[in-house]
């Protein structure tokens, strides 16, 4: 893992070597609002900003697929308050950006379990999916109520019954048999794992597609993070070489 520069640089980025698949852990909103006293929902609020900018930045450079950490499982232990708040803010956040996500070619997905949102956020979410799901762009997948030990649970138990119905035999199951059950069956492995705030941990995330991700940790709080300093990331990860457990030639 590596921590962010302190250098605010603009890079050159090599197009061809661009990750086809980021995959972003957003924290440190609540703690952002905390440093200056305000509510947690401001640093939410806050957080909505930059996500608006980190899609728009990989809608430029041509980045196919976008995963945003959204909610987690474990999120649903948050206070009452703070739960409806930020499914308030998700709903206002899809209704302000369709338009945006049609005029720019891009599809809007969902992993997780979705069943658990609210009707209001599923109707929104199922809306915006439905619309566009035809555009080819960029893919922006928001993980909601997500858990990957649950994905992987889920995935067990699909691969039982249909082994017990007799569809699939025990030496048939694969890697790659795995992985069209799992939710992202569409969606390349991330390339580059970014988690903002400074934790050292992946929190339940991807826990299978990150296998042979490159990671990276930066000290920005998630509303402080911007296009300059995801570009110095992403300049980090083209000078990385990956050997997916080869050796070097």
């Amino acid at each position: 893992m590596s921590s962010s520069s302190s250098s605010r640089d603009v890079p050159d980025l090599n197009s061809a070597k661009l990750p086809s698949h980021v995959a972003i852990i957003m924290d440190g909103n609540g703690r952002w609002a905390k440093k200056r006293m305000l509510n947690r929902i401001k640093g939410h609020e806050k957080g909505a900003d930059t996500v608006r900018t980190i899609v728009r930045t990989c809608r430029q450079l041509g980045i196919s697929n976008l995963t945003l950490y959204a909610f987690s499982t474990e999120n649903w232990q948050r206070p009452k308050t703070e739960i409806q708040a930020l499914m308030t803010l998700l709903v206002k956040f899809l209704e302000s950006e369709l338009k945006e996500m049609m005029d720019q070619n891009i599809r809007l997905d969902a992993i997780g379990q979705i069943e658990r949102l609210p009707q209001k956020v599923q109707k929104v979410l199922r809306k915006a999916m439905e619309m566009t799901r035809n555009n080819d762009a960029m893919r922006l997948i928001l993980a909601l109520s997500y858990g990957s030990r649950a994905e992987i649970v889920r995935m067990v138990k699909t691969l039982v019954e249909k082994s017990g119905k007799g569809e699939i035999q025990p030496e048939e199951i694969t890697t790659e048999l795995v992985g069209q059950h799992l939710y992202t069956r569409e969606i390349p492995d991330p390339d580059l794992l970014i988690r903002t705030s400074g934790e050292m941990r992946i929190s339940n995330f991807l826990l299978w597609q990150i296998a042979y991700t490159e990671i990276y940790v930066t000290d920005t709080l998630w509303p402080d993070f911007d296009k300059e300093e995801f570009l110095q990331i992403l300049q980090d990860f083209q000078q990385r070489e990956r050997r997916y457990g080869k050796v070097a030639e």
